[in-house]
């Protein structure tokens, strides 16, 4: 075979390899790729340290390389999460089963008539968004309190504390509220 030949081999084995992959990670194939990856690296060898005279072939080896190096850091990442089990592989059925449920209304969390440490808070967050300058219309008392109250009960769980205090940072040009734990659990 020549290199042209050897060349659209490698980019259909790449596609069928990424097919593959994705249908792993949904749970339809019970097993890793792992054969058709190590015959697509092969093939990937074989031209690595061969000088391919045709431009247009060149690019495209390069193309189909810079592709598999892409995936393979996806795909590593992706096993890494699910080794430590934070990759549901059923992600994509129950988002379909969640789009077809019919909607119910989420109920917020009363907001507190008024909270000192939370106008406190709210005041932060306005003047860093001035020193920012970024438009402050459309940040209210209630928009930060649902943030903060959908936020609260996660973070203790996370932190293990009873309490959790928010303060205003500025991050990379913009405000941000972050969580400090109050008191650990005993």
């Amino acid at each position: 075979m020549g290199v042209t030949e050897d060349i659209a081999r490698l980019e259909i084995d790449l596609r069928e390899l990424i097919i593959k992959y994705e249908q792993y990670f949904f749970g339809i194939e019970k097993r890793e790729p792992l054969k058709l990856l190590d015959c697509v690296e092969r093939a990937v060898r074989r031209y690595q340290n061969v000088s391919i005279p045709n431009t247009s072939q060149r690019f495209k080896y390069d193309s189909l390389v810079a592709s598999l190096s892409v995936h393979r850091q996806k795909w590593t990442r992706i096993n890494r999460l699910i080794e430590e089990g934070k990759f549901h592989r059923d992600h994509h059925k129950k988002q379909q089963t969640q789009a077809n449920a019919p909607k119910e209304r989420v109920q917020q969390p009363a907001l507190p008539e008024h909270d000192p440490q939370l106008e406190n808070i709210y005041q932060q967050y306005v003047k860093a968004r001035i020193a920012c300058n970024l438009p402050v219309e459309q940040v209210t008392r209630e928009k930060v309190a649902q943030a903060i109250s959908r936020q609260k009960p996660a973070l203790m769980e996370k932190y293990r504390c009873k309490d959790v205090d928010f303060v205003v940072v500025i991050e990379e040009g913009k405000p941000a509220l972050k969580a400090r734990p109050k008191q650990p659990n005993s």
